[in-house]
């Protein structure tokens, strides 16, 4: 009688491709982002949530874009399922082996890794910007990244026979609470900000650094006059640079609306009444002016007529 040899299934044949052909698509996407945030421009997205997303604090790690170490982590996911591939199997069968167990370790790891933290993000998006704007609030480059890690993951988890689950298991947990206590210490000043007063709920935007002349003043109490609204976020970078332009002191009386959730004294409501997709948006005299404008720009929509010598 003639053995049979055991016939190993088409996913363990397959399943170091298919994890390089995601990693690829992951280092596309996350290619993309870095590129328009290193090199200037604005991603292409069908909802305003894309550019949202991606100039929130979230968006930004150690002064460089989040989507860097993204595609950093895809490439080397790519090359860890790759390498072993170029050892000629039948010359060097024992360097190929030792090769494929080393990077399935690696492999698990990092998919683990980035599986926890597309979680983390993927609740920062929905509890800030979806819950503010619906579905306008969706990055869909940002879901798609958490995507890619999912399929990796279930890929690396389900492509090979793995003969020790406890150490498989031991792994897991402790890449992930590794990675929940590295997020929440890169996030911590992000998620504790820069509250005022700790005893006040809600979360405060910076403190702005510059101080107010009396155009400044004049203005603020103006647009103050007329009911104009400043609709900002405490996270927003543009609001702030709005409000640095007006000064300490001129901020302290400007209409400023908070939209986010979880700002402090919130108007999450009026926000979403009037529809603002974008911060800050100024509502003045009725019209509706995204961006940040130069305080000569506000006197004009405003119609203010008094003293134009700004000092920011």
């Amino acid at each position: 009688m003639t053995s049979r040899r055991r016939q190993i299934p088409w996913m363990y044949r397959q399943s170091r491709y298919l994890i390089a052909a995601v990693a690829v698509l992951g280092a596309l996407n996350t290619g993309y982002i870095t590129a328009t945030k290193l090199f200037g421009g604005e991603t292409a997205c069908p909802t305003s949530g894309c550019e949202q997303v991606l100039s929130g604090p979230y968006a930004t790690v150690f002064g460089l874009p989040l989507a860097l170490f993204g595609l950093l982590a895809y490439v080397g996911m790519a090359a860890f399922a790759l390498v072993p591939l170029a050892v000629n199997p039948e010359k060097e069968r024992s360097q190929r082996s030792n090769l494929e167990n080393q990077t399935w370790l690696l492999l698990f790891a990092g998919a683990t890794a980035m599986l926890v933290f597309s979680a983390y993000l993927m609740y920062i998006m929905f509890s800030q910007y979806v819950a503010l704007y619906g579905a306008k609030g969706l990055c869909y480059y940002c879901l798609a990244s958490a995507i890619f890690a999912l399929t990796l993951f279930v890929l690396t988890l389900f492509g090979r026979d793995w003969e020790d689950v406890g150490q498989l298991f031991f792994t897991g947990i402790l890449v992930s609470m590794v990675t929940i206590v590295g997020t929440l210490g890169v996030y911590a000043n992000v998620n504790g900000s820069a509250v005022a007063n700790p005893d006040a709920p809600g979360r405060a935007a910076p403190a702005i650094t510059t101080l107010s002349g009396q155009s400044e003043l004049q203005l603020a109490r103006h647009l103050t006059s007329v009911g104009a609204k400043m609709y900002s976020a405490y996270w927003c970078p543009h609001c702030h640079d709005q409000k640095q332009l007006f000064g300490k002191q001129a901020v302290a009386v400007l209409p400023v609306v908070e939209c986010a959730p979880d700002g402090r004294n919130s108007q999450t409501a009026l926000c979403q009444e009037k529809k603002i997709e974008g911060f800050p948006t100024w509502e003045i005299n009725g019209k509706m002016t995204s961006g940040t404008q130069t305080l000569q720009q506000l006197a004009d929509l405003s119609g203010y007529t008094g003293s134009r010598d700004f000092k920011n």
